[in-house]
């Protein structure tokens, strides 16, 4: 379970990053408060996933599933570049992901 608390940890992020850019630097109180809450949300996930997971393994795949779904978010919906290499390097992350959830004991 704690996998599926670390998953969903790092989608809150994924909400919480996307919605920084709506806030207009926390001017917006709706998109504000919607972001706040994907904050706590995301924090207390990985509180729970962290009973059971090494700090470093859930740490890194909380940060890397915020990154990639990030990056990816602002492909689709903003236009950022989508370059060979930075589609590479997104792939360097879910390897790195992919790797550590391999590699942990829980």
């Amino acid at each position: 379970m704690s996998w599926v608390y670390l998953v969903i940890a790092g989608l809150l992020e994924v909400g919480w990053a996307v919605g920084l850019k709506y806030t207009a630097g926390f001017t917006r109180p709706w998109p504000s408060v919607l972001t706040l809450a994907t904050m706590a949300g995301s924090v207390g996930m990985l509180g729970l996933a962290l009973r059971a997971l090494p700090l470093g393994t859930a740490y890194a795949v909380w940060t890397g599933i915020g990154t990639v779904g990030t990056a990816v978010f602002g492909m689709i919906m903003l236009g950022e570049p989508a370059g060979a290499l930075r589609l590479l390097s997104i792939a360097l992350i879910v390897a790195g992901i992919v790797g550590l959830k391999l590699l942990s004991p829980a």
